[in-house]
């Protein structure tokens, strides 16, 4: 079956066009990710910002959301993922038209293999503006998000964070 990116609600072009060059995206999440439970066999979709739907080992869907540091199900099966591709809100929140716009103006647009991000993430004080985006080659932003993550995975909101990096 072949997968798409979805954008206004529709399917636009094939996913491998988008993730071709990439070892293995699913390989990257499994790495990256799964610490919150996941266990990825295919990545259904993606966005400009690199956001995933990942469909998992018991047909579960997950979105990995690499802005707002989270990987979580959304829907236990393909009756449930249909529902929500039809839901505008969510249409609204995956496309993310006007930041995506702001992204574009500013950066220009994607080279293969980049996706668009916030240099700082939205749970570790980074805003939704400009001056806070950025591209990164989607193994680094998943690889980078994933790890940054599961370091604040147990703190209370407003917690002083201490982060530590691979050498």
């Amino acid at each position: 079956m072949t997968r798409y990116v979805i954008a206004n609600g529709r399917r636009v072009r094939p996913l491998n066009s988008v993730v071709r060059q990439h070892v293995s995206v699913v390989e990257l999440v499994k790495e990256s990710w799964g610490w919150t439970g996941i266990d990825p066999v295919e990545v259904v979709a993606i966005n400009s910002f690199g956001n995933l739907l990942i469909k998992d080992q018991a047909a579960q869907y997950w979105r990995l959301c690499p802005e707002d540091l989270y990987c979580r199900v959304v829907a236990t099966n393909d009756s449930e993922l249909a529902s929500l591709l039809q839901d505008p809100e969510f249409a609204e929140d995956w496309e993310m038209r006007k930041l995506v716009k702001a992204a574009h103006d500013k950066l220009g647009p994607l080279k293969d293999g980049e996706r668009y991000c916030l240099k700082l993430p939205a749970p570790v004080g980074g805003a939704y503006e400009p001056g806070n985006l950025a591209t990164l080659p989607i193994d680094q932003l998943l690889g980078f998000c994933g790890y940054v993550a599961e370091q604040i995975k147990d703190l209370p909101d407003g917690a002083p964070i201490n982060f530590t990096f691979p050498q």
